[in-house]
Parts: C-alpha cells; structure tokens; sequence
C-alpha cells in the first residue's frame, strides 16, 4: 500500500456499502449524494483502500445527447440498461479507462462519471491508480468483493455546474448542471 493510501485508509470511518435501492434512483438524485461517499476497492497488492468521492457528472439516458445511449444500444453501452449497481467502463483516447455507475431502471439507460476522488482528481489518474481497467465492466458494486460503495454517514456540502469536456453535445446539454464536487 502506497503511502498516500494509508493515511487516506486510516482516516476514513467504516461505512455502510450501499444497496441496490440506492442505485435503481433517477440518476439526477443518485449523482448529488456520490460525493463525500467512500470508493472502496481491494487494491493490486491485496490492501483495502477507501478514497472519498469528490466529483462526479451524470448523464441521463437516451434524451441526453452527451451520454452514451443517445446513439443507441450497443455492445459498448449494454450494461447502461442494466438495473442500476453496475459498473460501465469504456476506454477514451486509446489509454484512459472511464469509470461509471449504472443508476436507474432496467432498460433506462443512465450512469454516473466518477471524476475524481481525494489524492486522485481526474477520471483517467483515478481509474489508472486505482488498476481499475475492462475488467471491472459490469461489477456489481453491490455484491463485489473487489470494488464497492459505502455511505459512512459524513455529509458534505455539493456544489454543482456544467459537466466538463461535451462540447459536442450542444449549448442546452453541455450548460446542464449536472456536474456535483466538494
């Protein structure tokens, strides 16, 4: 365990994992309530890290033109309209892993961009630090035994505004304050 880790780790309360009622919500009320939670993953060397979630964006299905399932369903995209708990990750620019959690109901496309956590700003830093690639496509954040969420009671106070880097979306989609931090 890095040095980083620990200190972050031994500050940290125990927390609550959180359940798939949580999840399943509208990702418009799930997103706020991601930052001051706690990621807790079991490390490449075996250790439990826990890191408190700092940023995240939302993107809301189908309507939305910013997020993945406005072009349809597809290989890429199944697993955003699977019940809400999952993890969707995909890969950008050929070497950052993006990681997302699946909120909503069966066949509502919706998901969460965690973009940061405490010691790790930026979703491409958090994912490679964290060894968090593929292979964590579809984790089921509330039964994994290598990556969860858990609510450990703290409250923060969010901040929202525009989510970063969609351009490509338009003025209406790229202004929506759908981008929550502390």
């Amino acid at each position: 365990m890095n040095r980083k880790t620990k200190l972050f780790t031994d500050k940290m309360d125990s927390g609550k994992r959180l359940s798939r009622d949580f999840y399943t919500r509208d990702v418009l009320d799930v997103a706020p309530e991601l930052p001051g939670k706690s990621l807790v993953i079991i490390l490449n060397e075996g250790s439990l890290g826990k890191f408190r979630i700092t940023e995240v964006e939302a993107y809301r299905g189908s309507e939305d033109k910013a997020c993945h399932a406005f072009k349809g369903r597809t290989a890429r995209t199944e697993i955003m309209y699977h019940e809400g708990g999952s993890l969707y990750i995909y890969l950008i620019y050929g070497m950052y892993w993006m990681m997302n959690i699946v909120t909503g109901e069966k066949n509502n496309p919706q998901a969460v961009l965690i973009r940061g956590v405490e010691d790790y700003p930026g979703p491409g830093k958090l994912t490679k630090s964290l060894g968090i690639d593929k292979s964590f496509y579809g984790e089921d954040l509330v039964f994994s035994e290598r990556i969860w969420i858990e609510d450990t009671g703290l409250v923060h106070p969010v901040k929202s505004g525009p989510r970063i880097g969609i351009e490509y979306a338009g003025e209406y989609w790229k202004t929506r304050p759908w981008r929550y931090y502390i």
